[in-house]
């Protein structure tokens, strides 16, 4: 690109910042402007990118005030009245939604691309790492921070790149893939999209715009319309009988399992995935099918050893499924979980893994609007545990909404319920009888995991 300087609104968002780690890759000058610390911000400006924390125009670097030289990103979670948004966008800066940069960046390569309301980040993290395994090579751009590459920019040789397509502000049809995934399409983001039916319309769309010849890998029962008839459609599973599916499941020590993946044209037997759960078998088998349909693009066969070396030594992405403490007398997990159908799947999955022990489930709700909206279904969820702790909301962009609070949520849990306030989390658990606790959440309750797993720690 022609510019020299290129600023973030929003540069510590997980999205952007592997946005903003690439230009310093590329030698450019970064800046940018986010709401709060954190520990990407911390290791952006680390890298070389300069960061302020407060909407203040004079804390812009000289250098990003020269509109002949200066790109500027922006999430759509800035909102419009911001005063370095209305700035630029005054000044006839050239401004690009983060989506659209992606949409350029991805331009000449062979995109593999992962959407759905819950399941892509670790599925189009491990298509990267597998795709890396396999290949050697292969670029990504993530939306979580991968434990084998350390980081959410994966840069190396070839024509591969694995791409997290955010369903969000529908940023997703900025992209043209060669392979696309589709985990699932549940109500989500109903304060963008008004309606499901909106919300299903976009995926279609998406598809709509796989490249001719391409591929799309969808997860059995999915439903949404499929009009796009200039590509091949494949359905994968957990161990329902299709095209791409796991059998032979045999759950091993701490929660990790043994199991064969069916693909079209043969059996990998003897999986072993480095990370405990079935929903990560899923995904695991989604991954899969999207690296068979890369190697049947190139005329190639997919390497059975290659496949179940990249499975077994994949670390996992930070706050997906991500284990602390695992012993015969406490376990801990953390997870990124923010809807009602991401809670009761990894409830599932985590009473499955420890059969007749006793589950914790410890939620942050995200958003007022997402809560709003779906308190009886959060509550349907956490009751699949034996016992909940509600933080209170975490408000992200929104302000409050009156009566809605995480009350509303707790009074519906049918299970023993209590409100603890994010600070005082560790202190109450000390107090708990505990067994296997997992925290939820897409806010800040990730900063409470290392007081938590010290106090379960000591217990165990």
């Amino acid at each position: 690109m022609q510019f020299d300087n290129v600023y973030f609104l929003g540069i510590g968002g997980i999205g952007m910042s592997a946005i903003a780690r690439y230009f310093l890759h590329e030698g450019k000058r970064v800046a940018g402007y986010d709401r709060t610390k954190t520990r990407l911000t911390e290791r952006l400006e680390q890298e070389g990118a300069d960061i302020h924390y407060d909407d203040d125009l004079s804390l812009i670097p000289q250098p990003f005030l020269d509109k002949e030289h200066t790109l500027v990103i922006f999430t759509p979670a800035i909102p419009v009245e911001h005063s370095e948004f209305c700035y630029f966008r005054e000044q006839g800066f050239t401004i690009e939604k983060r989506s659209q940069i992606l949409g350029h960046l991805t331009a000449g390569k062979y995109v593999m691309a992962v959407a759905g309301t819950h399941g892509k980040t670790t599925t189009s993290t491990l298509i990267a790492w597998m795709n890396h395994v396999i290949t050697g090579g292969g670029s990504a751009f993530l939306g979580g921070i991968s434990k084998n590459f350390d980081g959410n920019l994966v840069l190396g040789e070839g024509e591969r790149m694995a791409v997290e397509a955010d369903e969000f502000d529908r940023s997703f049809l900025r992209l043209n893939p060669h392979t696309a995934v589709v985990t699932s399409v549940d109500p989500d983001h109903l304060d963008i999209y008004g309606t499901y039916e909106a919300v299903k319309e976009a995926f279609s769309q998406f598809v709509r715009q796989i490249h001719k010849g391409g591929n799309l890998i969808i997860k059995e029962g999915v439903d949404i319309v499929l009009d796009n008839p200039d590509i091949a459609v494949w359905r994968y599973s957990y161990d329902r009988v299709c095209d791409f599916y796991a059998r032979n499941v045999r759950l091993q020590e701490g929660g990790h399992y043994l199991y064969d993946i069916v693909t079209p044209d043969g059996v990998i037997e003897d999986c072993f995935l480095g990370i405990p759960g079935w929903v990560n078998i899923e995904n695991s088998v989604a991954a899969t099918a999207a690296l068979w349909c890369a190697a049947r693009h190139e005329g190639r066969e997919l390497n059975h050893d290659a496949v179940r070396k990249a499975l077994r030594s994949f670390e996992g992405v930070k706050r997906r499924f991500e284990f602390y403490v695992n012993t015969p007398r406490q376990v801990y997990m953390d997870d990124y979980a923010h809807h009602p159908n991401e809670l009761a799947a990894t409830i599932t999955s985590v009473k499955k893994m420890f059969p007749g022990r006793r589950v914790t489930a410890i939620f942050q709700p995200h958003l007022y609007t997402r809560t709003r909206d779906f308190y009886r279904e959060f509550a349907e969820a956490l009751s699949h545990a034996d016992e909940v702790v509600l933080i209170p909301i975490y408000p992200a962009r929104e302000e409050p909404i009156e009566g809605i609070r995480s009350e509303i949520i707790a009074e519906r849990v049918t299970v023993p319920c209590r409100i603890v306030d994010r600070e005082h989390l560790a202190a109450e658990l000390e107090g708990m009888y505990t067994d296997v606790v997992i925290s939820f959440g897409a806010g800040n309750i990730d900063a409470c995991c290392e007081a938590v797993a010290e106090v379960l720690r000591k217990k165990s």
